[in-house]
């Protein structure tokens, strides 16, 4: 039945690959509870396991976080079942899922995007212009592409899924927008301003000759030749690089930027609904997470200049 509630995620809910494997990962882990995969018969489960289920877990270290994430998987396993008829009751009713802590999304300072978008730029112009520059189409091409993914996630808030998975006809120049397609391949549009227009232009113009026969946006140049999609795992590496480079954060992803494009809009007078549809988010808890970033900016501003933000030593 877990294949089946599997197929069921894939198919008809839309769900991606990833989400998908971890949902049969963590069925799978409850299912070894009770004998295995093969033994697990759903409809004779009962809370008491389920609470077993979690004290374990807890007892080999895993974070509430793992666990609550768990949790969720059973209780939409059950309540598929309980849909399909296959169980009379959802055994997870009634259980309270570990409480965590959520923490605040890390974002890039302004002055470190500032610096990025400089280096970039630079060694592009070194790579093209130097008289004794020897440099391969393929790695102009390749720098080009890098500083637009770069800007592309900085000044739309894209996912790094969302942003390898674009195509040509989803870039819109004359409107000024780009459609994108989130979770579950929910539909929105993010509008783009006249710099990033202009970025997308000569990316373009520099990867003539370089079409991928799939028409996506984002292209790379193989080993041997060959030209095809660019892969996310290719994405996060080369964001983690360069961004490493130039900030002191502990985590330098592609997600970071979205949190730094959600944070800077909402710094710059943004409402938190634009955000939210921005973003793509289908619940604005999701999105409100930012408003306490900023109150804890503002919070860190005011206890570093008022005199009387502190206690008397």
């Amino acid at each position: 039945m877990i294949q089946q509630f599997l197929d069921y995620l894939q198919f008809e809910r839309r769900y991606s690959m990833r989400t998908v494997s971890e949902y049969g990962d963590d069925l799978r882990a409850f299912a070894t509870l009770l004998g295995g995969e093969g033994q697990f018969d759903p409809s004779k489960a009962d809370t008491a396991d389920v609470k077993t289920w979690m004290v374990e877990m807890l007892d080999q270290g895993l974070s509430p976080r793992t666990v609550k994430r768990r949790l969720s998987a059973l209780r939409s396993f059950y309540k598929y079942l309980l849909r399909q008829g296959h169980v009379k009751r959802d055994i997870t009713q009634g259980i309270i899922a570990p409480k965590t802590d959520q923490p605040l999304p890390v974002f890039f300072r302004e002055s470190e995007m500032s610096r990025e978008q400089a280096i970039g730029e630079r060694e592009l112009d070194e790579l093209m212009h130097q008289p004794d520059c020897k440099a391969s189409p393929e790695q102009v091409f390749t720098l080009t592409r890098d500083n637009l993914i770069i800007s592309m996630l900085y000044q739309t808030g894209m996912r790094r899924a969302e942003i390898v998975c674009l195509k040509d006809s989803d870039i819109n120049l004359q409107e000024g927008q780009i459609r994108v397609f989130g979770k579950r391949r929910k539909e929105r549009l993010v509008p783009i301003g006249n710099r990033l227009i202009d970025d997308i232009k000569a990316y373009i113009e520099v990867r003539q000759g370089f079409e991928s026969p799939e028409h996506f946006l984002l292209t790379a140049v193989r080993r041997d030749g060959s030209i095809g999609p660019l892969d996310a795992h290719a994405v996060y590496t080369m964001v983690r690089r360069r961004m490493g480079e130039v900030s002191t954060l502990k985590k330098h992803s592609p997600h970071v930027l979205r949190h730094t494009f959600a944070t800077t809009m909402l710094n710059n007078g943004a409402d938190i609904r634009t955000i939210q549809t921005l973003l793509g988010h289908a619940s604005l808890s999701a999105t409100q997470v930012y408003t306490h970033t900023t109150f804890e900016q503002i919070r860190q501003a005011y206890d570093h200049a008022h005199p009387r933000s502190k206690k008397d030593e």
